[in-house]
């Protein structure tokens, strides 16, 4: 079994003097890092290689996740998930190595949700008509495949385990 973990970059400043790839997390897109790290080390979903985008927010967004967790998986920065299409996702996971079990992807909308929702054959309903009808800053989905190797992984393919957001994890904290 393979496991994918797409994680939507946390909240970010409206406009940066480096323009859209520079925009820096806000205050609160700090917090709700660190609280999916926490969450990724409560839940046992601890990646073996995180593949970011190389903007500014989904470093951050990792940086502080992964610090929160305490972890430190093989990263990996790709230009290619800026504002990727969910095809070209797609073709980036199943060029992941073999020995990677999980999967961590930090990208952007409106790529993560659509990678999640192309990924998805079946798995938790409510949890599936959740993530449809909004991916907010922070979302993350968790997919399971029944294959061996990340070039197997089919569209539709996934079981969608469960999808989080910081507001389901802290009650009173609304998702944007």
């Amino acid at each position: 079994m393979l496991r994918l973990l797409i994680f939507r970059h946390a909240k970010t400043a409206r406009q940066s003097g480096g323009g859209d790839h520079d925009r820096p997390l806000t205050k609160r897109g700090e917090e709700d890092s660190k609280r999916i790290g926490r969450y990724l080390t409560d839940e046992q979903l601890l990646p073996d290689l995180a593949v970011a985008s190389d903007s500014r927010r989904t470093r951050q967004t990792l940086d502080l996740a992964m610090k929160a967790a305490n972890q430190h998986p093989q990263t990996r920065l790709d230009r290619a998930v800026y504002l990727a299409e969910p095809h070209t996702l797609l073709d980036l996971i199943r060029r992941t190595p073999a020995e990677v079990r999980t999967l961590l992807i930090i990208g952007h909308n409106p790529g993560m949700a659509d990678l999640a929702a192309l990924l998805t054959g079946f798995g938790d309903r409510y949890a599936f008509a959740r993530m449809n009808a909004k991916f907010p800053t922070s979302g993350l989905a968790v997919l399971d495949f029944q294959v061996d190797r990340w070039d197997e992984v089919q569209e539709r393919g996934g079981r969608l385990d469960r999808f989080v957001t910081p507001g389901s994890l802290d009650a009173g904290v609304e998702d944007d």
